[in-house]
């Protein structure tokens, strides 16, 4: 069995590889996008266990781990780098540093969620976010309209209140800007068709 330390960056990751069998440690520095990392698991007996910080955007890399058989664990990064003692930090250090915790069963593990749950986490993130922006477009919206007399509050989403400010005599950019902000809220709308609610 072997047990890897991984520091974990978007483009590459800096490995320390402990073969508990034989002692020896190896350390590697593994390509990303030319498909050195995914060669090195692969070629890896399973199974092993890796060590890594947590980090963004590296599903991919557990998802490829989990599908070899290997076991992946994730740190808590605050507390991996609390526990290390020297202050100049190199890829390769820190590398070994998280090897070193697993050895010693100090490894600051987190639970981390399935890819179901992340899965429906994204569409709640993803949702939130885009009430967040039609939000915005109608504040928008609603600042148009004050600044040219209309106080409709509420109403200006009604069908008459949209007609109304639509008909509502602007200057050419600030025309563009209200048919733009519109098509906006109607296509982040249930079936893109602009609704009453606010």
């Amino acid at each position: 069995m072997k047990i890897v330390g991984c520091d974990f960056h978007p483009s590459f990751q800096q490995i320390a590889v402990l073969d508990i069998t034989t002692g020896a440690i190896e350390q590697r520095r593994l390509g990303h996008s030319d498909g050195e990392a995914e060669q090195f698991y692969g070629g890896l007996e399973a199974p092993a266990l890796i060590g890594m910080e947590a980090v963004g955007n590296s599903l991919w890399f557990e998802q490829l781990v989990a599908r070899l058989g290997h076991q992946l664990w994730i740190g808590d990064a605050a507390q991996i780098r609390a526990s290390y003692v020297r202050r100049q930090k190199t890829d390769r250090r820190d590398a070994g540093h998280i090897l070193r915790l697993l050895v010693e069963q100090r490894f600051p593990r987190i639970w981390v969620p399935s890819s179901e749950q992340r899965d429906v986490r994204q569409l709640l993130v993803h949702r939130h976010k885009l009430v967040g922006i039609r939000t915005r477009v109608k504040t928008e919206l609603q600042h148009l309209a004050l600044n040219r007399g209309m106080q409709k509050k509420r109403h200006l989403w009604s069908v008459r209140g949209r007609a109304d400010f639509k008909n509502l005599s602007l200057a050419p950019w600030a025309a563009q800007r209200r048919e733009d902000l519109f098509g906006a809220v109607a296509a982040g709308e249930p079936g893109g068709e602009a609704g009453s609610g606010c």
